[in-house]
């Protein structure tokens, strides 16, 4: 799997990058790219207009990826851009702190202060036209913010109740997290553990779903991370894990651009930089404004609703609730629930919108056919750009990480030159921690690495993390391998034996209610001889509880049987 080198990038090449992808992404989707384009572009790079010229070459034969724009050797000398990554920095450091305030500095002086500070750090001062060209690429929306407020930034903004224009499909998409008004129920014991927790994500400009995340665990950054991947993948195959038509859920491909709220998750460095890398672009609802989250919100609002009818439902409030109880009506497991959100979705892309006049499947089936969607080649490798980041050193038994140790045949020539190796990037699932993928610093290429001891089962963080806190409660000081692992299978032991004595008094009080009850005294049968036959026998008496049954059919004023109207029925 190619790291294509997001994480090998210095914090000052990074930024460079960034800068030359956004000024040369535009250019590369021209057919044909003008000379005063390229003038311009090179204005605002600081480099000739034959050096734009290639660096759209490259871009057009990369991925159109931030590291595609990465140097391919140190800046400096004859045909290499004339502003070093550290001018960059103080750039940016002086518009942020000095133009990007309320004192409302000129240009003139901001180009003063920058010119200065390079001088004095020994770097070549950039000129007055090319400072000014990077100011021009600011957001006019966020300079305005940040130097005359926030009462001037909302005359720039779309009127309460809109969201900025999507002009295509995927151009927008937003992504939210709920806790789910259902019980659901384990796979084994079938009694209910919990309400999951729902990520979704909807395209603005079609309203279609085109993602979801469905976990008992709390949203956090890889939530976010599975429900793009999920946005981004064919889901054929995983609708086939359902039993389900293939052509059930087509809408999928990269956003530009996604709206989320400002949740930690949402803020997080592996996110950022993951986005980054892909072009994908990250919007902030503003606080104190919801209706800029008011799409997708409306779709949550009306997927609970619709929750309401499964078995388990929490209902919204307890005035609805009644007296039911969630945890004895719960009756799907979390794979069941997702079916049959899966079905819910697929009924609410068929169903005309009310926005939008027409289904949104429709809408989404004629803009593609105008707005080709675009497709991330490497899944996997996707999913690990968004997996938390952790840094080691390998040593002669591997990689130690939260005292299990990792090991594979790929690390021995790592460890016959770990001493002039730095640490390591290391990506780790924490839904399963038997293996992790360490990033080789040489080819970029991310390496499978499983346990060193093989014989251990794979566990999640949450088990680890207890088993840990278990450990110390007992006073263990030295918490190792062994014993962390030993805890793990006495938790599930504990676990199971729970189950099955939960199973066991179930079965017995099933088995009480079932025994004989005890008999009545009986009646001695009459015997032959004392029946007399010439006797009148009188019938028993029974109970007509059902002589016949009639309808009622209303007749109109000729006599002729009117047709009986259908019964309303409620669509959920």
């Amino acid at each position: 799997m190619q790291e294509d080198g997001v994480l090998l990038l210095t914090d000052r090449e990074w930024i460079w990058a960034k800068k030359r992808s956004e000024v040369i992404a535009p250019l590369a989707q021209e057919e044909v790219v003008g000379l005063t384009a390229a003038e311009e572009a090179a204005a605002m790079l600081g480099i000739s207009s034959r050096q734009v010229y290639r660096l759209v070459k490259r871009y057009r034969m990369g991925q159109g990826l931030v590291t595609d724009m990465a140097r391919s050797s140190p800046p400096g000398g004859k045909g290499k851009s004339r502003i070093s990554p550290e001018v960059e920095v103080i750039i940016a450091e002086v518009l942020k702190s000095l133009y990007l305030s309320r004192q409302r500095r000129s240009r003139a002086v901001i180009a003063r202060e920058i010119r200065m500070r390079c001088i004095r750090s020994g770097q070549q001062a950039p000129t007055y036209n090319t400072i000014d060209a990077r100011i021009e690429t600011l957001d006019p929306l966020m300079v305005t913010r940040k130097r005359q407020g926030g009462t001037a930034a909302r005359r720039l903004q779309p009127a309460a109740g809109e969201m900025p224009p999507a002009d295509g499909p995927m151009a927008v998409v937003q992504i939210d997290h709920t806790k789910m008004d259902v019980e659901v129920v384990d796979e084994a014991s079938r009694e209910a553990i919990g309400r999951p927790s729902l990520t979704l994500a909807i395209d603005v400009f079609t309203r279609c779903i085109v993602g979801m995340l469905l976990t008992l665990e709390a949203p956090s950054t890889l939530s976010v991370g599975l429900c793009l991947v999920h946005v981004v993948m064919d889901k054929s195959a995983w609708l086939e894990r359902f039993g389900l038509d293939i052509r059930l859920w087509p809408m999928r491909g990269k956003p530009k651009k996604i709206h989320v709220d400002n949740a930690p998750e949402f803020h997080s460095e592996a996110l950022k930089r993951g986005c980054e890398q892909y072009g994908i672009e990250q919007d902030y609802r503003p606080k104190g404004q919801p209706h800029f989250g008011g799409i997708i919100e409306r779709v949550i609002g009306t997927a609970m609703t619709m929750s309401h009818e499964v078995p388990g439902t929490t209902f919204s409030n307890v005035q609805k609730l009644g007296t039911d109880k969630p945890e004895r009506t719960a009756s799907l497991t979390l794979s069941e629930l997702e079916k049959w959100l899966v079905l819910a979705i697929a009924r609410y892309h068929g169903t005309i919108h009310g926005t939008l006049t027409e289904t949104p499947a429709a809408v989404w089936k004629r803009s593609i056919e105008a707005f080709p969607i675009v497709d991330i080649r490497d899944k996997q490798t996707f999913l690990i750009d968004f997996l938390p980041v952790i840094e080691r050193r390998v040593t002669r038994q591997g990689f130690l990480i939260d005292h299990i140790t990792y090991f594979g045949d790929v690390l021995k020539p790592w460890i016959a030159s770990r001493d002039r190796l730095g640490k390591f990037i290391i990506r780790r699932d924490p839904r399963d921690l038997s293996r992790i993928w360490v990033l080789d610093p040489e080819s970029k290429l991310y390496f499978d690495i499983p346990y060193r001891t093989l014989s251990r089962p794979p566990v999640t963080q949450w088990e680890h993390r207890k088993a840990v806190e278990n450990l110390r409660k007992r006073g263990l000081e030295q918490v190792d391998e062994a014993a962390i692992f030993s805890m793990i299978e006495e938790m599930r032991e504990i676990t199971e034996s729970a189950v099955k004595e939960r199973k066991r008094a179930r079965r017995d009080k099933n088995r009480r209610a079932h025994l004989a009850q005890p008999a009545e005294e009986s009646t001695p049968i009459v015997s032959a001889e004392e029946v007399d036959e010439d006797s009148y026998v009188k019938p028993f008496e029974v109970e007509e509880w059902l002589k016949s049954v009639e309808f009622a059919i209303p007749e109109d004023e000729t006599g002729t049987e009117k047709l009986i109207e259908p019964f309303d029925v409620e669509e959920w």
